[in-house]
C-alpha cells in the first residue's frame, strides 16, 4: 500500500551509520566516466518524418559508451532510421533528476513526434518519495505531450539498483527497494496516458552489460535498450 512502510524503510534508521559509510566510500572510489563524444542532434534514414527526442540523466546521455554511436541515441536512431527519416535531438545531462529535466524542457522550443526518457537513479539517491516522483513524472509527461507535441512516449523504468556491481550490501538492497518503489509509482502514472509506454529492461546477470564503473550501462546494454525502445515506438 502507498501509505505503508517497507522493511527497508524501517531498517534505514539502525542501518544509517553503515549506509552513510558505504555511500561515502562509493563516491570516493567511483570511477567517473565522461559523457560520450559525438553529435547530439541530426538526421538519419529515409521514409516518413519522425522527430525524436531522447532526454534524461547520464544513461540517456550515454555514459558508459565511448561515442554517441555506441550509446542509446546512436543505436536507437539506426533502428528507427530503417523505417523513418529521423530528425533527432539528445537533451540529457549527468546527475539530472526528474525535476532537473522538467526545468530543462520548459526552456525548450520545437515539437517532437516521439520521446524516450531515462530517469530515476538520481531521484532515488536524492531521497525523492514515491509520491513526489509520480507527481513529477506526471508533470514531465504533460510537458512532453502538451508543450512539445509528443504523441508517442517511451518512459524507461527506474533501473534495478540492487544489481549495480559498484554498490555494496546493504546499500544496494536499500537503494534497490526504493528504486522498485518509485518504478511502481511510475507504472501507475504511465497507465493513465494512452500514448505512453513503460519500458522495463529484463537483463541477465552478465558482467559485460555493465560499464567499467559498475554503475552505468555498457554499449551492449544500450544496444538491447534501443532495440526494445524502437520496437515500442514503431508499434505505437
Amino acid at each position: 500500500m502507498p501509505g505503508s512502510f517497507g522493511t527497508d524503510q524501517i531498517l534505514r534508521v539502525p542501518l544509517l551509520p553503515v549506509l552513510a559509510a558505504q555511500g561515502l566510500s562509493v563516491r570516493r572510489n567511483a570511477r567517473l566516466l565522461p559523457e560520450p563524444t559525438g553529435p547530439r542532434e541530426g538526421r538519419i534514414g529515409r521514409g516518413p518524418r519522425l522527430r525524436l527526442l531522447i532526454t534524461g540523466d547520464s544513461s540517456a546521455a550515454g555514459v558508459g559508451a565511448g561515442t554517441q554511436g555506441q550509446a542509446l541515441s546512436g543505436h536507437l536512431i539506426k533502428r528507427l532510421g530503417k523505417h523513418h527519416s529521423v530528425e533527432w535531438k539528445l537533451e540529457a545531462t549527468t546527475g539530472h533528476t526528474t525535476q532537473d529535466t522538467i526545468d530543462c524542457l520548459q526552456r525548450m522550443t520545437g515539437e517532437f513526434d516521439a520521446v524516450v526518457t531515462a530517469l530515476g537513479v538520481n531521484d532515488v539517491t536524492r531521497a525523492v518519495t514515491r509520491r513526489q516522483f509520480a507527481n513529477r513524472q506526471t508533470r514531465l509527461i504533460r510537458i512532453l505531450s502538451e508543450n512539445l507535441g509528443a504523441r508517442r512516449i517511451v518512459i524507461t523504468a527506474v533501473p534495478q539498483m540492487n544489481r549495480f556491481p559498484a554498490l555494496p550490501q546493504p546499500l544496494a538492497w536499500v537503494l534497490g527497494r526504493q528504486a522498485a518503489r518509485l518504478d511502481r509509482g511510475l507504472q501507475e502514472v504511465v497507465s493513465t496516458f494512452p500514448h505512453v509506454r513503460h519500458l522495463k529492461l529484463e537483463l541477465p546477470d552478465d558482467p559485460a552489460l555493465a560499464a567499467s564503473d559498475g554503475y552505468h550501462p555498457s554499449p551492449r546494454t544500450y544496444d538491447l535498450w534501443a532495440d526494445k525502445a524502437a520496437r515500442m515506438l514503431l508499434q505505437a
